[in-house]
């Protein structure tokens, strides 16, 4: 198949550049690569011809396509070389001002119906273009690293961008292999948007003192099924990186409390061998009751526990204080499991801040006597899983209702870009809309901080009992 744009220009050959690079001369373009630093644009053909050559020996490519690849890939010298091109890419420092400059200058070079796309990841496209004389043909088009294995890129349309221009660049990207998906003009398009909710609320779990990043990957990864902690991505990704795309949103977003950065791996400790010798369970936790009778263990059947009986509860949204005040217990006996996602991978526990610790190791003895492993935490609105995915929904939710992206879009995105077991939407649906409202309700009850106040699109689907996914009419 002829690609849809048979000369393209890469500006600016780093790992994003020449991931670009690759899969459009992969695709049947020519491409041409272009770098400030002289010897960048060698060193990142050399580096794109090996990968062909790995891909050779590993069977994915045979030697006819490396050596028409190869013939595809060109090195440019100046800027001013990009002058026939159809489309160009640029993929340099993630600064505003250096990119509008760029622009600027590309505008002089090329054709006025050739397209420039951008790959940023969280500004403007609309400020981007500003200042041109041909804005309609300026388009966000941003792809993840590693480029050629993340099959995913955001086209995103700016205030001026012809709704065509992006229609061709989602076409491209298919014949690169890769999804597009639609999203508006926003601080972080989708995914970036969409990941506010993974790691700046496990910092802010960590930096309330409830746990060690070590507990809270583990909690996140075995529990609700997400491939790598939040602490884990942060060393991948790093913390420079990391913590620049949280300041970016939370300033383009005008201090959005929900956005808000925090600042801020031990081996698991073994079960003790406490066990108790009696076991009250909360009369609304009728899953927790069923796995203390699994573990062969009879828990009491009264309306109150008898005066040295160990308090479970199973609260959702709130603090293991708030339940034990709740249900008129002795918090010092009083220890916490959270119920949203099952028992059968690992269990969370909680304790008041005056839980005896006779009774947190008989908590945890217990829980732990089927093989299964247990996490033991301080007092949490949400323990660990409950606050980051109920977070995670609630920005889903309003990147839905803000039209920043469809329903499908934004899941499909995050899942592609991010790895998540599920998109915020369909999450949310796995869990119960009716369940996430709940939590977010309790955590904004306790902290009484915007940061937890629930989505419309939330709200109103979780109260009609529809799916999450379900759009607007």
């Amino acid at each position: 198949m002829k690609p849809l744009y048979s000369s393209v220009g890469i500006v600016g050959v780093g790992a994003m550049g020449r991931g670009i690079a690759q899969i459009a001369a992969q695709a049947g373009s020519t491409v041409l690569m272009f770098d400030t630093q002289p010897a960048a644009a060698v060193a990142a053909q050399q580096a794109i011809f090996s990968q062909w050559d790995k891909m050779s020996e590993k069977g994915r490519l045979d030697a006819a396509q490396v050596a028409a690849c190869k013939s595809r890939l060109l090195c440019a010298d100046t800027l001013a070389t990009l002058s026939g091109c159809d489309l160009v890419v640029e993929a340099i420092v993630e600064r505003l001002d250096a990119k509008v400059a760029l622009f600027a200058e590309l505008e002089g070079i090329v054709r006025p119906q050739a397209v420039l796309a951008s790959n940023t990841s969280s500004l403007s496209i609309t400020a981007i273009a500003a200042k041109l004389k041909y804005p309609q043909r300026v388009a966000g088009y941003h792809f993840f690293n590693p480029v050629p294995v993340m099959k995913v890129v955001e086209v995103i349309k700016g205030l001026k961008t012809e709704p065509a221009v992006c229609a061709a660049l989602s076409e491209y990207a298919r014949q690169m292999g890769h999804t597009p998906v639609t999203a508006q003009d926003t601080p972080g398009f989708i995914v970036n948007h969409a990941g506010r909710g993974f790691v700046p609320e496990s910092l802010r779990i960590y930096s309330e003192g409830i746990a060690e990043p070590a507990v809270i990957d583990r909690i996140l990864v075995d529990a609700a099924g997400f491939r790598l902690g939040p602490f884990g991505l942060m060393d991948l990704v790093g913390l420079d990186i990391a913590h620049g795309v949280m300041k970016s949103m939370y300033d383009q977003y005008y201090q959005e409390p929900r956005y808000r950065p925090s600042f801020v791996s031990d081996p698991e400790s073994s079960a003790p061998p406490a066990r108790p010798t009696s076991v009250w369970i909360a009369p609304d936790a009728p899953a927790l009751k069923e796995l203390i009778g699994r573990l062969n263990v009879k828990s009491e059947s009264g309306p109150k526990p008898s005066p040295d009986a160990l308090c479970l509860v199973a609260p959702l949204g709130k603090d293991a204080t708030t339940s034990a005040i709740e249900h008129g217990l002795d918090a010092e006996r009083t220890v916490a499991v959270d119920p949203l996602f099952g028992f059968t991978k690992r269990r969370t526990i909680m304790t008041t801040p005056i839980t005896k610790s006779a009774y947190r190791a008989m908590a945890h003895g217990l829980l732990a006597a089927d093989g299964v492993p247990v996490s033991v935490i301080k007092d949490s609105p949400g323990f660990f899983a409950q606050r980051v995915v109920a977070h995670i929904v609630n920005v889903g939710c309003d990147i839905a209702q803000q039209n920043i992206a469809t329903p499908e879009d934004l899941d499909r995105a995050v899942v592609l870009g991010l790895g998540y077991p599920h998109g915020p939407l369909a999450m949310g649906d796995a869990v119960g809309p009716a369940r996430i409202l709940a939590v977010l309700e309790a955590m904004y009850d306790f902290y009484k901080e915007p940061r937890y106040r629930p989505s419309p699109w939330l709200t109103r689907r979780a109260r009609l009992g529809v799916s999450l996914l379900t759009p607007e009419n």
